[in-house]
C-alpha cells in the first residue's frame, strides 16, 4: 500500500470511529473532544511529516510551544501553526522553556494572540510547564502551583504538567485547574510508565480529567495508561522520532481506543488457579 492510500484508509477508519467516541465523550471544562489522543508538534523531521502524522492520528488537540510559535513569527517563517486545519483541531498552547512561575505567566499571556490568529477566540486553554532543572527536566511543583493559581484567577483553563504526585494533583484540582497532567517517566525518555502506583492514586482520587503526559514510547504503553483509567494521553517524541511517524501515529490512535474500551469494559477477576471455559455437563463418558 502506498503512503497516499494508507493516509486515505486511515481517514476513513477515523470517521467510522466517531460514533463510538461520541458515546464516551472526552470533556475538558465543558469542551467536548472526539479523540483521547493528544499530540505534541516538536521534533518532526519536516512540516509535511508532522501534518500527516497529526491527521492520521485522529487527534482533536495538538500542543504547540508559545515560544516556538512567537519565534517563527518574528522571523517571518512558516510553522505548524500555519499548516494545520484549525476548523478540525483545538490548539493547546504550552509554556515550554519556562523556568519560573513568573516567566510561565508572562508567556501564557501571549497565547491569546496565537489562538485569536487561528480563529479560536474562545480558546483559553494553556498547558502549564514550569521546569527549572535543565538536566532532568522535571516539573517544579512549587512554581507550577503558584503559576496555576494565578492563571486560574485570570480565567485560563489550566492543564498543568506535574510529577506523579497525588497530593500536588489534588491541590491543583482544588484551586480550579481543568485537568492534571502527570508524567509517566521523564520527558522524551520513552521509558514508559514508571510511576504506576502514584498514577493510579491520582486517577482514583481525581474528579477532573487525568492526562498522562511524557515518557510513553510505544503503543502498548499508551494502551496501559488508558487501561489504568486515564482520561487521555499526550504523546510527542514516540511518534515524531519513530522510524515511520505516520504509522506510529496510527498505532497510537488504535491503542488509545482499545485501552479506553478495555477500561470501560472492566477486566476479568484474576484467579489463583485455572478454570475451564467449557461446561462439565453433557460430557460423553462411555463410548
Amino acid at each position: 500500500m502506498t503512503q497516499e492510500l494508507f493516509i486515505e484508509s486511515t481517514k476513513r477508519n477515523y470517521l467510522s470511529n466517531i460514533k463510538i467516541h461520541n458515546k464516551d465523550p472526552f470533556i475538558i471544562n465543558k469542551n467536548i473532544f472526539n479523540s483521547r489522543l493528544m499530540l505534541g508538534t516538536g521534533k518532526y523531521k519536516n512540516l509535511k511529516e508532522a501534518q500527516e502524522s497529526i491527521e492520521i492520528s485522529g487527534t482533536s488537540i495538538v500542543t504547540v510551544a508559545i515560544r516556538r510559535a512567537q519565534y517563527a513569527k518574528s522571523l517571518g517563517k512558516s510553522n505548524l501553526i500555519d499548516g494545520l486545519n484549525w476548523q478540525k483541531l483545538w490548539l493547546l498552547p504550552n509554556t515550554a522553556g519556562c523556568e519560573t512561575a513568573e516567566e510561565a505567566i508572562r508567556i501564557a499571556a501571549l497565547s491569546k494572540e496565537i489562538t485569536n490568529r487561528i480563529g479560536q477566540v474562545d480558546n483559553n486553554f494553556i498547558k502549564l510547564e514550569v521546569i527549572s532543572d535543565p538536566k532532568y527536566l522535571l516539573p517544579d511543583p512549587i512554581g507550577t502551583l503558584k503559576a496555576a493559581e494565578y492563571l486560574v484567577q485570570k480565567n485560563f483553563n489550566v492543564l498543568p504538567y506535574i510529577n506523579a504526585d497525588p497530593i500536588l494533583a489534588k491541590q491543583l484540582e482544588d484551586i480550579g485547574c481543568a485537568t492534571v497532567m502527570p508524567l509517566g517517566s521523564p520527558i522524551g525518555s520513552g521509558q514508559g510508565l514508571k510511576n504506576i502506583n502514584s498514577l493510579q492514586m491520582i486517577i482514583d482520587n481525581s474528579t477532573i480529567p487525568v492526562i498522562i503526559d511524557a515518557g510513553i514510547g510505544t503503543a502498548s504503553e499508551a494502551n496501559q495508561a488508558m487501561e489504568l483509567g486515564a482520561s487521555a494521553v499526550l504523546i510527542n517524541t514516540a511518534v515524531a522520532k519513530s522510524k515511520k511517524p505516520q504509522l506510529m501515529a496510527s498505532a497510537m490512535k488504535l491503542s488509545v481506543i482499545a485501552g479506553r474500551n478495555c477500561y470501560l469494559a472492566g477486566r476479568m477477576t484474576k484467579q489463583k488457579f485455572s478454570h475451564a471455559s467449557s461446561p462439565k455437563e453433557g460430557l460423553i463418558k462411555n463410548l
